[in-house]
């Protein structure tokens, strides 16, 4: 396994081996001894096609997030919200799907979600925080100023996201 970083600071994707042959394959897709963070909550979430998630962030007690697909493919999306950041609400979009060779590791200060793309999707986290839903607050998936390039316009949504505030509210 090895890091490869993006322009986003502490953004990276882990680089993973898979071993393939008749049967299937075999990949690890986590080693505490990558990553500074330590990991104390599992998540997996499963979606059907077209299911938006997000875009979440916990402001009071932040979470990193490692994301792994082990089912169907994604279109993952983090934002910045890091308000010393020189990438403050830039995006990075990348998608992942179960034969990926890597996960995605989001630092604390991002918001996250994904669009699932193919017909089911799991999708598991890694958190560094437990759930806090008193700080949970949802960034607006299709705010104009982010300008996030979703392939669907008209995704599956829950109501709780479709309330999502402006980055304008982060500043």
């Amino acid at each position: 396994m090895k890091i490869i970083k993006t322009k986003f600071q502490d953004l990276v994707l882990i680089k993973t081996n898979i071993y393939k042959d008749k049967r299937g394959f075999l990949k690890e897709t986590y080693n505490q001894k990558l990553l500074k963070y330590k990991l104390v909550f599992d998540i997996m979430s499963v979606s059907k096609k077209n299911v938006l998630r997000g875009l979440h962030i916990q402001t009071k007690k932040p979470q990193a997030k490692y994301i792994t697909v082990t089912n169907g493919k994604i279109l993952d999306v983090v934002v910045d919200l890091r308000k010393k950041s020189k990438t403050f609400g830039k995006y990075f979009s990348i998608e992942i799907s179960e034969e990926s060779d890597f996960s995605l590791f989001v630092p604390e200060g991002f918001a996250h979600g994904f669009l699932c793309l193919s017909e089911t999707c799991t999708v598991n986290y890694k958190c560094s925080q437990y759930r806090d839903k008193n700080s949970e607050m949802t960034l607006k998936w299709n705010d104009k100023k982010l300008g996030i390039k979703w392939p669907s316009k008209n995704p599956i949504i829950s109501d709780k996201d479709k309330k999502g505030y402006s980055i304008d509210f982060f500043k």
